[in-house]
């Protein structure tokens, strides 16, 4: 049987041989047969972690970028953490444009409504569908430019199309004001990139925490 490393001595020098010892070996093969589901375990939780990083860094910089309530931007990602025996995490981030309403606290004026810097002269808040109030402009308003709003289409059907609503009175139609988001795809590269590396980082991190574990209870 083994009994470890050992020395040998000789006229000319020492030989030192460098070995489990049985004990050792055997907590070893024990380890060795706990790393794939600790590996598994570590990566679960080092995707999860970078998951929630990255909904958060995404949710910071656009809202900055775009001006636009963090909080609203939240409401656009939804992250799908690993399940089961998925070994990856996905987070989606909605791109259609969002209701210049959902961005920060409107404010009615004489002249319009602003909203997080942002003035759309000619419009008012006000509940006119649904439960919630949000910011409209008339189409036959002076103010009011069909390329302001590239993300409608003028739609002369009854009801919602688009953030346009048509309707038969003298108030309508009515445009609801939106915010577009198209402007943030382009950095999606960057936050992939800032992903990997982040993940790798939390991923030693939770390969150590795992390490030490098995030590600590051997």
């Amino acid at each position: 049987m083994s009994v470890g490393s050992y020395f040998k001595s000789s006229a000319d020098g020492g030989m030192i041989s460098l070995q489990a010892s049985a004990a050792d070996l055997k907590e070893f093969q024990n380890f060795a047969k706990l790393v794939p589901k600790a590996a598994v375990a570590a990566q679960r939780r080092a995707i999860n972690k970078t998951l929630r990083w990255l909904a958060t860094h995404i949710a910071r910089a656009v809202g900055r970028q775009e001006r636009i309530a963090v909080t609203a931007v939240r409401q656009r990602l939804r992250a799908y953490p690993v399940s089961g025996g998925s070994n990856s995490g996905k987070l989606w981030f909605g791109l259609n444009a969002i209701e210049a309403s959902r961005i920060g606290n409107p404010r009615q004026g004489n002249a319009g409504v602003s909203v997080a810097g942002r003035r759309y002269q000619g419009a008012f808040y006000k509940k006119v569908y649904g439960n919630s109030s949000d910011i409209w402009i008339r189409t036959a308003s002076k103010h009011f430019k069909a390329e302001d709003y590239p993300d409608s289409d003028i739609n002369t059907r009854v009801g919602a199309s688009s953030g346009w609503i048509a309707e038969h009175d003298s108030r309508f139609p009515l445009a609801k004001v939106k915010v577009s988001l198209e402007q943030v795809r382009p950095h999606f590269e960057s936050w992939v990139r800032q992903a990997d590396e982040h993940l790798l980082h939390v991923l030693k991190q939770e390969l150590n925490f795992e390490l030490h574990k098995y030590l600590k209870g051997k």
